[in-house]
C-alpha cells in the first residue's frame, strides 16, 4: 500500500501541470510576436491604477455614507480589474485549451501545445467586478437592495456560466448552451436596468446621469456576447489579440469611464445622492457625530 500512497501527489501534481507552465504562457504572449495581446493586458492594468489614485483623490472629501459607499464600490471595480489582469499577463488565468470536434479551432495549436489560447481569468474579473458596477448603478438609480442583490446574483450567474461555456470541451453543443444559459441571466440584468432603475432613476433625481450610465453600460454589455460569438471560443472569425483587444476596450468603457463619470457627479453630494448620517447604520442613530 506504502506505493500508492506515496504516488498519490504526484499523480495530482501531474495533472494541474498538464499543458503549457505559467512561464511557457507569459513567454509566448509576452517573448513572441503577440505584442497586440499584451498590450491588451498591460493598458488595463495602467489605466485601473490611475483609475483607482484617482477615485481616492477625487473622493477623498466625502462625508455622506450613501456618497462614500457609491465610491467605495466604483474603487472595487477597478482593484479587481488590475489584480485580474495581473493574473493574465502573468499567465496565472491563461491556459491552453483544445476545442471539442466541430470547432472551427479544432486542432489548433498554441505554444506548442494542441489547443487554443482561453483567458479565462477574464471570467474572473467579470465576476467580481460587475457586481459592484450593478451595486453603483443601482444606489444612483435610488433602487432598494433587494433589486441590487438580485441583479448581482443574476450577473454572477451569467459570468460563471460564461466561464463554462469557454471551458467546456466534451461537446460543442454544450458550449453553445452555456452561452445561451448566461444570456439569458444577462438579459434579466438589461431588464432591470432599462425599467425598474430607469423608473427609479426618474423619481430620484438622478435621470440625466443614470440615462449616461445605463447606455454606456447597457451597449459595452452587449459587445461582450457578440465578441463571444466572434472570437476563438465561438465561431472564430477574430483571432485571440483582437478579441482580446476587443474585450480590453469594453472594459474600459464600461468600468473606467463609467467611473469617473459617476464619480464627478457624486462628489459634489447633491441631495439626490446622499443618505444622511444614518445611512447604513445598523442601529439608528449610530451614524450620527457626537461632534
Amino acid at each position: 500500500m506504502q506505493p500508492l500512497i506515496a504516488s498519490a501527489p504526484a499523480v495530482g501534481a501531474h495533472a494541474l501541470q498538464t499543458g503549457p507552465t505559467d512561464a511557457e504562457l507569459f513567454e509566448y504572449v509576452f517573448g513572441g510576436g503577440n505584442t497586440l495581446l499584451a498590450l491588451s493586458f498591460v493598458i488595463n492594468i495602467a489605466l485601473a491604477g490611475l483609475t483607482i489614485l484617482g477615485i481616492v483623490y477625487l473622493g477623498r472629501s466625502l462625508t455622506d455614507p450613501r456618497s462614500k459607499t457609491i465610491a467605495t464600490a466604483l474603487l472595487l471595480i477597478s482593484v479587481v480589474s488590475i489584480s485580474s489582469y495581473t493574473g493574465l499577463t502573468s499567465g496565472l488565468t491563461l491556459s491552453v485549451i483544445e476545442m471539442p470536434a466541430g470547432h472551427p479551432t479544432a486542432g489548433a495549436t498554441t505554444a506548442g501545445e494542441s489547443g487554443v489560447l482561453v483567458m479565462w481569468g477574464r471570467y474572473l474579473t467579470w465576476t467580481f467586478s460587475t457586481p459592484f458596477i450593478l451595486i453603483a448603478l443601482g444606489l444612483i438609480a435610488g433602487s432598494n437592495w433587494t433589486k441590487i442583490l438580485t441583479t448581482c446574483a443574476f450577473t454572477i450567474a451569467m459570468c460563471v456560466t460564461g466561464l463554462a461555456a469557454a471551458l467546456t470541451t466534451s461537446s460543442l453543443v454544450l458550449r453553445w448552451w452555456w452561452f445561451v444559459l448566461g444570456s439569458v441571466f444577462f438579459l434579466v440584468i438589461v431588464y432591470v436596468i432599462l425599467v425598474d432603475w430607469t423608473a427609479e432613476a426618474e423619481r430620484t433625481g438622478t435621470s440625466e446621469l443614470f440615462r449616461t450610465l445605463k447606455l454606456l453600460t447597457v451597449v459595452g454589455w452587449f459587445g461582450y456576447p457578440i465578441l463571444w460569438m466572434l472570437g476563438a471560443e465561438g465561431i472564430a472569425i477574430l483571432d485571440v489579440a483582437i478579441t482580446s483587444w476587443g474585450y480590453s476596450i469594453l472594459d474600459i468603457i464600461t468600468k473606467y469611464i463609467v467611473t469617473f463619470l459617476a464619480l464627478f457627479y457624486i462628489v459634489d453630494e447633491p441631495e439626490s445622492i446622499t443618505g444622511g448620517s444614518d445611512y447604513g447604520a445598523t442601529i439608528p442613530g449610530s451614524g450620527v457625530s457626537d461632534d
